[in-house]
């Protein structure tokens, strides 16, 4: 069945960088289009990039582009998300999804 882990979260402080990453099993990945979303507390899921298999075409969320890269590699099954100048409002899990799937997540807590 389809898995998707992630890892690479932690405690940082505004302005520092983290870079996660999501290892999948059990589905195509190097074709399948795979996002990051996240979840603040008290809030709901928040889209933050997508990725298509060639890895050609992405997209981002407003509140993250110009400091978040999205990028995989097909060879290792894993999608990464490098997030550069983070802010106290990124503080969330975040997870990587198939469509509707989603693993575990990972928190990332931003603050001082």
């Amino acid at each position: 069945q389809v898995q998707l882990v992630e890892s690479g979260g932690g405690l940082v402080q505004p302005g520092g960088s983290l870079r996660l990453s999501c290892v999948a099993s059990g589905f195509a990945f190097n074709t399948a289009l795979m996002n990051w979303v996240r979840q603040a507390p008290g809030q709901g899921l928040d889209w933050v990039a997508n990725i298509n298999g060639e890895g050609d075409s992405i997209m981002y969320a407003d509140s993250v582009k110009g400091r978040f890269t999205i990028s995989r590699d097909n060879a290792k099954n894993t999608l990464y998300l490098q997030m550069n100048n983070l802010k106290p409002e990124d503080t969330a899990v975040y997870y990587c999804a198939l469509e509707r799937i989603r693993g575990r997540g990972t928190q990332v807590t931003v603050a001082s």
